[in-house]
């Protein structure tokens, strides 16, 4: 009789009702199971300030993909709607994406961490190896914290130090714990319009639970792509677009015209399709007051990807690994993502330790962000979903 063990993930970086999959590339698909986990978290944590990482997550759940058989396997590809002879293609072709950069302000690893006495299947090793590029190291788990240590030190190594002690070692258990599956994500873009220091002044934020806080406020007048748009049911937003130097990257600053509404009622209607529609905002002439923030944030995405219908991968007696390990039976016992962000006058850092239609109004000359938000960080070229966040205290 095989042994049951688990398979431990670990996502490192950070919605939408489904949208139809027509005319919808390969890259915008996987962004969008993203989106749909990051509607899921901020649903049992409306009030805290939730970073995720779409591409995080579609690439993890990418290499889970790769390795799993039968109904485990259906369940992925069903909720990231990828067809069979897809699936390899379209991550490659992702991946290839984000490490290509020019300007190395994104960088992407992946990593296997595998117990000293697991053996894995040849073919997964090469698939990930040529796919994701991904890095296969060697543990003990049964010293579970020199194995957290060099989990730990690998993601610090990757993230440029802004992501460490993504996992600690009770996490792992010494005598079941086989794989950790790690992905990275680090980025690093300068704002294409800075804004000036002397501008930065203390203004009030209007948090969630009432209260007034003073916080930083960037400031500047220039030209950005803004407009607003409504979701199905009527509700209003305003959205701001800050590219970034280079032009393949923006932020994308999204804000309820109304205080009483929630950002919960408008996440659900965002998707790709949602996202790729705000870039024929027309650019005018806006004082944009945006507040200074570092936000570093944790998710465990188990339960929201139940939610989705990916259930079959984190249960001891359906889970169905065959392609990582043909001699013991694998599960998944944790996904976690763990994430970190600053916005300050040059630029954002951040990085991962994972249909509403616009219409025309006239925008307001003044983009003022003083209350709850959500951004999102957005490969223009390829719909790629780097971050999607919301704000709820700076």
């Amino acid at each position: 009789m095989r042994m049951l063990c688990p398979l431990l993930c670990m996502v490192a970086f950070l919605t939408s009702v489904q949208p139809e999959l027509i005319s919808q590339s390969l890259e915008e698909l996987g962004s969008d199971i993203g989106i749909q986990v990051f509607n899921q978290v901020v649903k049992s944590r409306p009030h805290d300030n939730v970073i995720i990482s779409p591409h995080g997550i579609a690439s993890l759940l990418g290499i889970l993909q790769l390795g799993a058989d039968g109904k485990t396997k259906k369940q992925l590809m069903t909720a990231m709607r990828y067809k069979v002879n897809e699936v390899a293609k379209s991550l490659k072709k992702m991946n290839r994406v984000i490490t290509a950069n020019k300007n190395k302000d994104i960088t992407s690893a992946n990593g296997m961490f595998c117990s000293n006495t697991f053996k894995m299947e040849g073919s997964f090793i090469y698939k990930n190896r040529e796919i994701f590029h991904s890095d296969v190291k060697s543990v003990d788990f049964q010293d579970k914290n020199t194995a957290a240590s060099s989990i730990n030190h690998w993601m610090k190594n990757q993230t440029k130090g802004m992501i460490d002690n993504l996992i600690s070692p009770d996490l792992l258990d010494s005598s079941l714990t086989r794989l950790v599956l790690v992905n990275a994500l680090y980025f690093k873009g300068r704002w294409k319009s800075r804004f000036q220091q002397e501008n930065t002044k203390k203004r009030t934020f209007h948090g969630l639970d009432g209260k007034d806080y003073q916080v930083p406020m960037l400031a500047q007048l220039s030209l950005f792509r803004s407009g607003s748009s409504s979701t199905p049911n009527g509700l209003w937003y305003n959205v701001i677009e800050l590219p970034y130097h280079g032009g393949n990257m923006s932020m994308l600053v999204v804000l309820p015209a109304e205080e009483s509404t929630p950002l919960s009622a408008i996440i659900p209607h965002i998707s790709t399709k949602t996202l790729q529609s705000w870039m024929t905002m027309t650019p005018k002439r806006i004082q944009l007051i945006l507040p200074k923030f570092t936000v570093e944030a944790e998710a465990d995405l188990k339960e929201p990807l139940r939610n989705l219908g990916i259930t079959e991968m984190f249960d001891a007696s359906k889970a169905n690994f065959a392609k990582i390990s043909r001699s013991e039976s694998l599960h998944v016992s944790h996904l976690l993502q763990k994430a970190k962000i600053e916005v300050n006058e040059d630029g954002t850092k951040a990085s991962v330790g994972t249909a509403a239609v616009l219409i025309a109004r006239s925008s307001p000359r003044w983009f003022t962000v003083d209350r709850p938000f959500l951004f999102f960080i957005r490969h223009n070229t390829k719909g790629i979903v780097l971050f999607a966040g919301q704000i709820n205290k700076p």
